[in-house]
């Protein structure tokens, strides 16, 4: 009887360990985004404020290492190769990942955990289901250890875990150098900007109450909305208080918004014109400097569509591109993130339709 409850564990726990990987491995840069959410809040409550600054900027390697040991691990579970040493591995990962789910429900600081990427969202709730429902697993594989036996000889088990270990890699390197094999995010190919910057159907707002306040003779006191004092009375400020959290009332493009120069908001003029047009993506200009540049102004040149140059640095685009005629739009550095997953990215657009998207490690030479 243990040892097929063994058998199952290990077998549970391999391929969800594998999947979980894989999931994220489409775009480790929404797994290091995630990460710098965390690091940001301990940051700002933390006596460790210096140390997670640094882990902030080595979020992107720490994103990697995670999905590698997931896949390799779940990879050598199930091969049954150093069983001792990859299941005392597990409980180490599963006591992490519950520690961070478990703060994801319990502190409301963060909304959701990323445990299975952006293309299968779980709620706070079924992310801690599930990761003490593992941890329990990875407990019983570690008591009946015993029984699990390796399926093919050492030197094939470790060419199997090495081909694991470097296809992983390799599949990271390849969707950072262009974009996610599979795009999970709302800038997908075939998606309506304007219609996902709408407010979800059924949405439930939030509700609040307000409370005043009033001081009179030295006496401070809050009075609600129906029961406010008279005129002898000093009014000092006013709070908003939550009284109900909503539901589905957040777009799922929400922070997406295209300034001019002068600061207007030119989003749904510019999403709403007819015909096709270029929005050329680029996060920032410290990076991969001179990779694109040339090719930027050579494509410009050539294009017979609009080209819109969004940035979220317009001051330094300004300084880089003095090619007459290009619009420069400002974005917020986080949509851009959402948008644009490779620095920068090329979005061909039919009124607020994506129709291409392309990294610039892609762009026609």
């Amino acid at each position: 009887m243990m040892k097929v409850a063994v058998k199952t564990a290990r077998i549970i726990v391999g391929i969800l360990f594998i999947f979980s990987g894989l999931v994220k491995a489409i775009d480790p840069l929404g797994l290091a985004y995630k990460m710098q959410e965390f690091f940001d809040v301990w940051a700002s409550a933390s006596v460790l404020k210096t140390m997670m600054v640094w882990l902030n900027e080595q979020a992107l390697f720490f994103s990697i290492l995670m999905i590698t040991l997931e896949v390799v691990l779940g990879i050598a579970l199930l091969l049954g190769w150093r069983t001792k040493t990859v299941s005392w591995l597990l409980l180490v990962l599963m006591l992490f990942f519950t520690f961070l789910t478990s703060y994801v429900l319990f502190s409301g600081k963060i909304r959701a955990c990323g445990c299975f990427g952006d293309c299968i969202p779980l709620t706070p709730i079924q992310t801690f289901t599930k990761d003490i429902l593992l941890l329990i697993l990875v407990l019983l594989i570690i008591y009946g250890r015993k029984y699990i036996k390796p399926i093919f000889s050492n030197p094939i088990n470790v060419t199997v875990f090495l081909l694991a270990l470097f296809g992983v890699i390799g599949l990271q390197w390849y969707v950072l150098k262009h974009l996610p094999v599979k795009d999970c995010l709302p800038f997908k190919v075939g998606n309506n900007i304007l219609e996902l910057r709408k407010m979800p159907a059924h949405a439930i707002p939030d509700k609040f109450d307000f409370k005043f306040i009033y001081k009179k003779n030295g006496e401070t006191k809050s009075f609600a909305v129906n029961d406010l004092p008279d005129s002898s009375w000093e009014f000092v400020d006013r709070k908003q208080l939550l009284v109900e959290k909503g539901k589905n009332n957040v777009p799922l493009i929400n922070d997406f918004i295209l300034k001019t120069e002068s600061g207007t908001d030119t989003t749904d003029l510019l999403l709403n014109q007819q015909g096709e047009y270029y929005l050329f993506l680029a996060k920032d200009f410290n990076k991969e400097k001179d990779t694109w540049y040339d090719r930027f102004n050579l494509f410009y040149k050539k294009s017979v569509l609009p080209v819109y140059l969004v940035t979220a640095d317009p001051v330094t685009a300004k300084n880089v591109f003095t090619m007459p005629g290009l619009i420069i739009l400002t974005c917020d550095a986080t949509a851009l993130k959402t948008a644009a997953r490779v620095n920068p990215t090329l979005l061909l657009m039919k009124g607020p339709v994506v129709k291409t998207k392309i990294a610039f490690i892609d762009f026609v030479k």
